[in-house]
């Protein structure tokens, strides 16, 4: 049963993933959830289920498309699916005869460190020359900004504004917003796939309480030297930032989480959380910074530490 499910799932994730050529709108959502099929079959089954998964979904995108592209469909959609399901249902005995699973915080951290390879390889992909690889990263922005290849301009800057400048800054920028940009991404896969398989009741953990996540107070340190790193050039440079912008993302869900888990029972928490959603659709970019100092306050000094600990959902 196990090689059946592995199979169909890595095959379904392959074709999610390689739509994408098309270049339709549509496409491009669907290969967003290309992991979903993996974390399906990781979870519902068992994590060699998952690697059955990675092994046929690589297969069948090198033999359809090419070599190149099924390593990226391992490195960047599957593996990571496979060893998020894997940690999602570890567990131990606490010592009392209860069984304790994977913490959602140290979880998320992994979801950021993933995020942050998958960046790296990313780049490694496109060249192993730093220098090469922000001239491609540059000249793909600037045909964004002044048209070409057949497509004219998507963003119109003002008269004036040198587009080859801006550009070139926003290249260095690419590598914390991509770490940032995987790790929502592969936390709506991993939930979507989490409620599937629950409703099939072939979840082997029980629901955790979500809002209750928060990182560990070491996942800072990591930030800080994600930051420290990002100045330092090159690929450790961009290994730097896209550490930075994962953690950063996965510290604004935390802060999301603790306004989600500090609220309970208040009488302002629907129009707080109403108007923290409007926002965060409106002006994501000016809000989600804020999150993520809550996040980062909360993993200092527990905001939630006088708060009674609350009992997961059955």
């Amino acid at each position: 049963m196990l090689p059946i499910v592995g199979i169909g799932a890595g095959l379904v994730s392959a074709l999610l993933f390689t739509v994408v050529i098309t270049g339709s709108p549509l496409a491009l959502l669907l290969s967003y959830v290309a992991p979903l099929p993996v974390f399906i079959a990781a979870l519902g089954w068992n994590h060699r289920a998952g690697l059955v998964a990675v092994a046929a979904g690589t297969l069948a995108v090198t033999v359809v498309l090419k070599l190149s592209l099924g390593l990226a469909f391992a490195i960047g959609a599957a593996l990571p699916a496979w060893w998020i399901a894997y940690l999602a249902l570890l567990a131990r005995d606490d010592g009392q005869g209860n069984g304790e699973w994977y913490p959602l915080g140290r979880l998320l951290v992994w979801i950021a460190a993933v995020a942050t390879l998958v960046t790296v390889g990313g780049a490694l992909a496109i060249s192993t020359d730093f220098e090469t690889y922000h001239r491609v990263m540059t000249h793909g922005l600037q045909i964004l900004f002044t048209g070409g290849q057949g497509i004219g301009p998507v963003v119109r800057l003002p008269a004036g504004v040198d587009a080859g400048e801006i550009a070139a800054r926003l290249a260095a920028l690419v590598p914390a917003a991509a770490g940032a940009s995987f790790v929502p991404m592969i936390v709506a896969n991993l939930w979507l796939a989490a409620k599937a398989v629950q409703v099939s009741g072939r979840l082997p953990r029980p629901w955790p309480f979500i809002p209750a996540t928060r990182l560990p107070a070491q996942a800072v340190t990591g930030l800080v030297a994600g930051i420290l790193l990002s100045f330092v050039g090159g690929f450790v440079g961009l290994a730097g930032a896209a550490l930075a912008g994962a953690l950063i993302a996965a510290f604004g869900l935390a802060g999301l989480a603790a306004i989600h888990d500090l609220s309970r029972g208040k009488p302002w928490r629907p129009p707080t959380l109403f108007a923290i959603y409007l926002a965060l659709v409106i002006m994501l970019i000016t809000v989600f910074p804020f999150l993520a100092l809550l996040g980062i306050a909360d993993a200092l000094i527990d905001l939630r530490r006088r708060k009674p600990p609350s009992s997961p959902a059955a």
